[in-house]
């Protein structure tokens, strides 16, 4: 079956890629496995690959945009501060954690990634809560320092 991808025309493997992804994508792996680059659909794999690094970027911003969200919920309900909030809090930071380690040039995005985040955060807070949007900050009000911390905000562990 190879040996018939191979030696396709380029715009059949686009066709491909358009009607059968998954064995687009095994067909693509195989052809770079035995070195036939020039049976690659070069044009559909520069756009996957920059979409994997779109993905790297949007699951850090989605688990900030959670982070943040459930810190002004702990800072702004005090009352109905829980277990299920801590251990979210907890869990967002160990995951971004990992995923800045497994992708570290994503560190250099971080500070847009909690501007970006932010408002994601806030729109946590107005769908789970009774607060409106005038009684939350305009802006992130916390540092890199404070979004990491373990020990932040007061009464966490």
């Amino acid at each position: 079956m190879l040996e018939a991808i191979a030696t396709e025309p380029i715009n059949n493997q686009s066709v491909l890629y358009e009607t059968d992804f998954y064995a687009w994508t095994q067909e693509q792996a195989e052809l770079l496995q035995l070195g036939k680059l020039n049976a690659l659909d070069i044009a559909n794999l520069v756009e996957e690959i920059r979409s994997l690094g779109k993905q790297q970027k949007q699951e850090l911003r989605n688990r900030l945009g959670v982070l943040i969200g459930h810190l002004l919920k702990w800072e702004y309900q005090p009352d109905f501060r829980s277990k299920s909030w801590r251990v979210t809090i907890r869990e967002q930071r160990r995951r971004i954690k990992e995923h800045l380690l497994e992708n570290p040039s994503l560190k250099s995005y971080l500070n847009q990634a909690i501007l970006e985040a932010f408002q994601d955060g806030i729109d946590l807070v107005l769908k789970e809560t009774p607060l409106d949007e005038k009684d939350l900050p305009q802006e992130c009000p916390y540092s890199i320092e404070q979004i990491f911390d373990s020990t932040f905000p007061s009464g966490i562990k």
